[in-house]
């Protein structure tokens, strides 16, 4: 998929850098960022998701089988 993005200066001049010094395309380390970005996203919410019934005064098998029985 190709797209146009408006990147500020600044952050265009370090891309440049990067693909300078790692001898690769801007695009490559521009792809490489975002899929790092959205790997560490989807990790954060798995993590955020973590404990979340903690606080419940229910016991989760039972909430399970109860549940499954309205099926």
């Amino acid at each position: 998929m190709r797209t146009i993005i408006d990147i500020p200066q600044e952050i265009a001049n370090n891309v440049d850098a990067v693909a300078k010094q790692e001898k690769r395309s801007k695009a490559s380390v521009i792809r490489s960022a975002l899929s790092e970005y959205l790997a560490n996203k989807n990790q954060n919410s798995a993590k955020a998701a973590f404990g979340i019934w903690k606080n419940r005064k229910v016991d989760g098998l039972e909430y399970q089988s109860k549940i499954r029985s309205e099926w």
